[in-house]
């Protein structure tokens, strides 16, 4: 009998992470580079690039700057910042920086959804732009970036995603093992999914849409993680975000341990909300509608962060090696979850390949243990909900 129930416990703990771990090793086979667009834009699109901004008066003007310098027609784009509830210089120097600069003052103060909402609202009545794109205010973002988008546009497209990685991985460990995840998380799984022709999703910052997609699919992402919600939105909708893989938006990491902690708490935190709230309607559109794209987003919210799969390997790998030693349960799960383990040193070695880290990217990867342990500790301490947090960069 107790043999049987620990069969029971280790199959419960083995089959999520089986499927996990399965799913992230088709999307590394097929992370292989993707082509390049067959030519180049007619470069006549007009583009709205929009800053939402609260309190960022120290790194406002040094983005403004970065995205004035696209190689795009000067006069078919302009840059927009949304200075939202700003009690610093942000307007004022956005302003001098040579952005257009747009006030939104609202108590009690809601989250970056309510910025980008107000900003598609006053754009789209002015009616100049044929497309918005969407750049944080602590991002810088390649040459190429309206480029990119606009091949993709003018092929056919309808939303569109470049990739997002790390303005400054070489500021400390933390930031060089977070360059290694968002290469897997952002890059290896969405060159995989433009490969099998999915939706890569909107991935916080570098994304952009056309203005006639907000006449079928109104905004109203106003969740802690706005990005990933209007991204889920788009593929109900049947709208398919494209991934430009040969651009790229770059954010600036925090360093100093408690703002990345508040950081990673409003991020994952935000991410359970979605999974709580979206997974069920994605599931039901994927099969109603037989969309594999919503099937995948569905995916995609349910394959928790990397260092959850970890620790639920380390798990069954224990509760196995216990199981043979007690003679509980045969050596197989041991073999599945070193199966498993295999899998995902794969996927991570890839998205290590894609960082451009480089061997010290390999000595930070034992630091995994301790970045684990620190994060344990920050997502079980108390968190701030359902407000705009201003990150804390006064520190690094």
């Amino acid at each position: 009998m107790i043999n049987m129930l620990y069969g029971v416990l280790l199959t419960l703990i083995a089959t999520p992470l089986v499927l996990v771990c399965a799913y992230l090793l088709l999307l590394t086979l097929f992370s292989r580079r993707n082509r390049l667009p067959a030519s180049l834009s007619s470069r006549a699109m007009k583009f709205d690039i929009i800053v939402p901004a609260h309190n960022e008066a120290a790194v406002i003007a040094r983005t403004v700057a970065n995205l004035r310098s696209v190689d795009w027609p000067v006069d078919q784009f302009r840059v927009v910042v949304i200075a939202h509830n700003c009690s610093d210089e942000t307007a004022e120097r956005a302003m001098a920086a040579g952005a257009i600069v747009l006030v939104k003052n609202q108590l009690p103060a809601r989250g970056k959804g309510d910025a980008l909402d107000f900003a598609f609202a006053e754009l789209r009545r002015e009616g100049w732009a044929s497309a918005f794109a969407v750049v944080d205010a602590d991002t810088c973002v390649s040459g190429n970036f309206l480029e990119a988008i606009a091949c993709r546009f003018e092929a056919g497209e309808q939303a569109v995603q470049v990739h997002y990685g790390v303005l400054n991985p070489e500021s400390s460990w933390r930031t060089r093992l977070l360059t290694i995840a968002k290469a897997c998380f952002h890059q290896v799984r969405s060159r995989a999914r433009e490969r099998l022709g999915l939706s890569s999703g909107i991935r916080g910052t570098g994304w952009s849409v056309l203005v006639d997609v907000f006449n079928q699919v109104p905004y109203a992402a106003f969740s802690i993680t706005e990005d990933i919600e209007f991204g889920l939105a788009l593929g109900r909708a049947g709208i398919r975000v494209a991934y430009a893989d040969e651009a790229d938006a770059r954010a600036e990491m925090v360093v100093a341990v408690d703002a990345a902690g508040k950081q990673r708490q409003r991020w994952e935190h935000g991410r359970m909300q979605l999974l709580k709230s979206s997974t069920t309607g994605l599931l039901r559109d994927a099969f109603r509608r037989r969309s594999l794209s919503c099937l995948d987003l569905a995916i995609d919210l349910l394959v928790l962060p990397l260092s959850y799969v970890i620790l639920g390997l380390v798990a069954l790998a224990l509760l196995a090696a216990v199981g043979v030693a007690l003679d509980l349960s045969p050596a197989f799960w041991l073999w599945v979850s070193a199966a498993c383990g295999l899998c995902l040193v794969v996927h991570v070695l890839r998205g290590w390949q894609l960082s451009g880290i480089g061997l010290r990217g390999i000595a930070d990867l034992a630091r995994v243990p301790m970045f684990l342990l620190w994060k344990l500790r920050v997502m079980l301490s108390p968190h701030e909900r359902g407000v705009w947090v201003r990150t804390d960069r006064d520190s690094q």
